[in-house]
């Protein structure tokens, strides 16, 4: 069978949107290549190891490749991505040139060269995220491992918004915790907090390729008897207090459903929210004080930003 290569040169603060648009239009996963990542300062206290070629990577923005097969509907369907890409500006989010190239491939090549893009990453104290395919022992006793099969959707875990979520969700997450996770992707941020003690977890997502994703990635880790996956529209399927309610996505919809978090989650009650670009972090903080929440943590990751809200008393 043959495959095309999507590649799509962009921003930054367009990737995880462009990412999604890809999926949405059929990709089983996303290789993200960003021009930054040379010349990162990897921290190795997990022990990491970086061996990265400056060769391998753009010299500026990011290039998101997707793979979808090649078939009579192919040119359309790219023609309706650089379309949604374009549309992506009325949100606010500057996707730079929006350059598009295909390129065809074998089916056989590309099962088994994409993988090399994937290893296992520690990423906090605690969580070390795994893909399927890799053999790996936990290093610490109380190591938490997340297993992912980037090929079902929705990447590894490990883009900087997720990597801030899981390190919050570490450090806020209590036994017996109610945690709702809204845009639940890949479902690793759900999973997560089943693994560090919470007693249940509702993982909301609109998109239905996200729904099936995180549901086999929930059975994959054998949390299934503590996250419930149900396709929903943000917060409006969600009618019982939960403890912490966290979000990664974009900063417009977080601010679009912060009153209705501030509604359902009980006094001291957390609103984790990330997928927010440096520039718009202001603003958000602002949306969440009006709304009635106190900000008692701002993270800063390259160029993103994570939010810990805590709703005020009344």
């Amino acid at each position: 069978m043959k495959w095309s290569e999507i590649s799509i040169h962009t921003t930054h603060e367009a990737t995880e949107a462009v990412a999604n648009i890809l999926h949405e239009a059929g990709a089983s996963g996303v290789v993200i290549e960003d021009s930054a990542e040379p010349d990162r300062l990897h921290e190795d206290r997990y022990g990491e190891i970086w061996a990265l070629d400056k060769n391998d990577f753009p010299a500026d923005g990011v290039i998101l490749k997707a793979y979808l097969p090649v078939n009579s509907f192919l040119i359309e369907t790219v023609k309706d991505i650089g379309q949604s890409i374009e549309g992506l500006s009325e949100f606010g989010l500057n996707v730079g040139g929006n350059a598009i190239q295909t390129n065809e491939v074998d089916e056989e090549d590309w099962a088994t060269a994409w993988k090399k893009y994937y290893h296992p990453v520690k990423i906090s104290g605690r969580f070390t995220i795994v893909p399927t395919w890799e053999d790996y022992a936990p290093v610490e006793s109380d190591e938490l491992i997340i297993e992912l099969d980037p090929g079902m959707a929705f990447g590894t875990g490990t883009h900087p918004t997720t990597v801030m979520c899981l390190q919050a969700l570490e450090k806020y997450v209590e036994p017996g915790d109610t945690v709702v996770d809204v845009g639940t992707g890949s479902g690793v941020l759900s999973i997560g907090a089943a693994l560090l003690g919470a007693s249940r977890v509702q993982a909301l997502d609109l998109d239905q390729v996200a729904v099936v994703a995180a549901k086999e990635n929930i059975k994959l880790n054998n949390v299934e008897e503590i996250v419930e996956v149900t396709h929903g529209n943000l917060l409006d399927s969600v009618k019982v207090p939960a403890d912490i309610i966290i979000a990664n996505i974009l900063a417009e919809v977080i601010m679009s459903f912060s009153q209705d978090a501030y509604t359902i989650l009980p006094e001291d009650g957390l609103f984790i929210v990330s997928g927010i670009i440096g520039q718009k972090r202001d603003l958000v903080k602002d949306d969440l004080v009006s709304k009635g929440f106190e900000i008692i943590e701002s993270i800063l990751m390259e160029d993103w930003v994570a939010i810990i809200a805590r709703k005020r008393g009344v």
